[in-house]
């Protein structure tokens, strides 16, 4: 059993609270209707809202980065040119998400960081999370017929009934340029992937 709040604080009081009883893969399966259900509570007064894309009037957008909606930005946020956000994201105040890095159907908490050249596919990012450049996390299992994703609980690997599950990062986890986290990764608060790394919880125990 994996339980949010254990990965990140505060969890069940923040604005993913009514869905802190979802397991993470859960939760990113089901992103582009959460978004869509947050979108129609935010205030007016503290965002600029255009199709389904909502950007805090403190966040910083440079031109040439790509929103598609929906797609929510906290406030002091900065995107840079040739970032990529789609397929229902959520993005915490103080995040940055720098040049080259694609977010994809995901939900980032507070201060966390991709630094450039990241991917990072249906996946939930805790609270101050560094990603180094040309980091990577894998959300699919192209390399075998069998799509569907596992994670590693207890020692035990426990199936997801999805073929899309990138990772699960607890508050403070920092990984190292170039490094590889396989579909599945479940990441307890401030874990260390070294640069370079490959981590698979499918193969070994965490």
């Amino acid at each position: 059993m994996i339980r949010l709040d254990d990965y990140i604080a505060n969890f069940s009081h923040s604005p993913l609270a009514p869905w802190a009883d979802l397991m993470p893969w859960e939760l990113a399966t089901q992103a582009p209707a959460i978004v869509r259900q947050m979108l129609a509570e935010l205030p007016q007064d503290e965002y600029s809202i255009q199709d389904e894309i909502a950007v805090h009037r403190t966040a910083t957008v440079e031109a040439g980065a790509v929103l598609k909606g929906p797609l929510i930005i906290g406030a002091q946020c900065f995107v840079a040119s040739g970032a990529l956000l789609r397929g229902g994201c959520w993005v915490d105040a103080h995040c940055i998400i720098g040049p080259g890095a694609e977010l994809k159907t995901s939900f980032v908490f507070r201060g966390s960081k991709l630094a450039h050249f990241n991917f990072v596919g249906d996946s939930v990012l805790g609270h101050g999370i560094n990603l180094e450049a040309g980091s990577i996390v894998a959300n699919y299992r192209n390399e075998r017929v069998e799509k569907e994703i596992q994670v590693r609980v207890d020692g035990q690997l426990q199936r997801t009934g999805c073929d899309k599950f990138g990772a699960l990062l607890g508050d403070q986890c920092r990984i190292g340029a170039n490094a590889v986290l396989a579909p599945g990764a479940v990441l307890p608060p401030a874990s260390v992937v070294g640069r370079g790394q490959v981590r698979d919880d499918e193969l070994t125990a965490s």
